[in-house]
């Protein structure tokens, strides 16, 4: 079998790599395209975590190569400095400066002094999380309790409105954390991540999509309220089944207007089981705050009937192959992945275990919320109906 020639990796093809996986396409495309393995790909990603390093650039007022090859024409007819300087429209100084640093008026070389100013200007900014230890230990902690950088840049911003020194970005952290020259923050935070990648994924990668069943007498999802739709008012809820190893099921559901989560255990996906977990939740809420209740069309709802008329709840299901429409109740479950991973065994978990993983997701800031968390929203709602 003929071996593959080497491949050096030119600026317009790293220019390449960078540019389709920013666009969200899987290693596995960029290495096919390029008929090499995708490890060969990840190689080059992962020196910067997955992050695109930032083009560098000269600055305007720096010497440029043909400046300097003019000083090393005028050195070698044994102009004045002043003379050469005239000539350049630089001040004397600075032609004197650039001179002495490179080799002096007996060993200036024109290419070798470029190069050399290119090297020393290779000085990265100074890493804002470096130079305040007090900012790095918060961020360290939030991320032990499995905080996203973003709810921790927001929280950050709302908890020292007037304090910049004790705000971040969450880009700066996820730099930090993928990008270990840096030194700020350890390698192992990472796994308290929601992804356990060891690179950033373009925010453009596709996700897959799981087929549905089939139900009978559903109500489609546009019948659903207006007011449950624009969230305006708290009661609607959407809900699904994430799965692990070992035909085991945990059932999720998600409040819309508070983004508040509620988890059950289920022993299997047969419909008896999950209808029962979901009527026993229902039951735990005010009739106020349970008015609705939004699902894909999976099978395990197929008795969605008995549901409603033990609870009063009606169930509406989305359209086949629109996860997007439960758009809360998808992004819980990529929260939820975090503790429970895939392929693992959920069975092993109490619902105590599940009640303690959803107080954690409910006490933590969100974005779309004004990174206020779940729980306090949830508990105004209720206080409003009390």
């Amino acid at each position: 079998m003929a071996r593959r020639p080497r491949l050096h990796y030119s600026k317009a093809l790293k220019h390449e790599i960078w540019d389709r996986y920013q666009r969200g396409e899987s290693l596995w495309s960029i290495a096919r395209l390029l008929d090499r393995h995708s490890s060969s790909i990840y190689a080059l990603l992962s020196r910067t975590g997955g992050i695109r390093p930032p083009e560098r650039n000269r600055s305007q007022l720096s010497l440029t190569l043909a400046e300097r090859e003019e000083i090393s024409r005028g050195l070698a007819r044994r102009l004045s400095l002043r003379a050469i300087a005239v000539q350049l429209g630089r001040s004397a100084s600075t032609i004197s400066r650039e001179i002495q640093r490179n080799g002096g008026l007996q060993g200036y070389r024109a290419a070798l002094a470029d190069q050399a100013a290119w090297d020393r200007a290779r000085r990265p900014k100074t890493c804002k999380l470096a130079t305040n230890p007090k900012l790095i230990r918060l961020v360290d902690h939030k991320l032990r309790r499995h905080w996203s950088p973003e709810q921790i840049a927001g929280w950050l911003k709302i908890t020292f409105p007037d304090d910049a020194c004790m705000q971040v970005s969450h880009e700066t952290i996820y730099r930090s954390l993928f990008i270990q020259a840096r030194g700020v923050l350890k390698k192992e935070l990472q796994q308290y991540l929601r992804s356990k990648r060891t690179i950033r994924r373009s925010r453009h990668a596709s996700l897959k999509h799981d087929g549905l069943g089939q139900i009978t007498d559903a109500i489609s999802i546009r019948e659903r309220p207006a007011s449950a739709e624009d969230r305006a008012v708290p009661g609607h809820w959407e809900g699904d089944l994430i799965a692990g190893s070992n035909n085991s099921y945990i059932a999720t559901l998600v409040e819309r207007h508070t983004r508040y989560v509620m988890l059950a255990r289920v022993s299997n996906k047969q419909t008896e089981t999950v209808i029962k977990a979901l009527i026993k939740q229902a039951h735990k809420l005010p009739r106020e705050l349970y008015q609705s209740l939004t699902w894909d069309r999976g099978k395990e709802m197929a008795e969605h009937q008995k549901f409603t008329l033990a609870t009063d709840i009606k169930v509406y299901f989305c359209d086949p192959q629109s996860p997007w429409q439960r758009g809360s109740n998808e992004n819980t479950n990529g929260l939820l992945r975090q503790y429970f991973p895939k392929g693992t065994d959920l069975s092993l978990h109490s619902q105590a275990k599940l009640n303690a993983v959803a107080r954690e997701l409910n006490e933590r800031p969100r974005k779309t919320l004004g990174f206020r968390t779940p729980a306090e929203k949830f508990n105004e709602c209720v206080a409003s109906i009390g």
